[in-house]
């Protein structure tokens, strides 16, 4: 049997649930719809695209290396 290493550096996807209002999700469904992806991989798409702008901007500190083995 072969074993893979695992990569300790890779960042893991993290779930959570988000209330909006129907007219909202309706238009999200909607724009997923003419995009031609699920409304989740929409919403995760816009959420990480406003994470990313608010870092570029300065509003965030820059995100943090993963720690090594053996670092404190």
């Amino acid at each position: 049997m072969l074993s893979k290493a695992i990569d300790k550096n890779r960042y893991v996807s993290k779930r959570f649930s988000v209330t909006v209002p129907d007219y909202v999700f309706e238009d999200l469904e909607a724009i997923a719809r003419i995009q031609g992806r699920p409304t989740a991989t929409l919403v995760a798409f816009l959420v990480e695209a406003f994470v990313r702008d608010a870092r570029e901007k300065g509003e965030l500190p820059s995100a943090k290396p993963p720690k090594q083995d053996g670092a404190a």
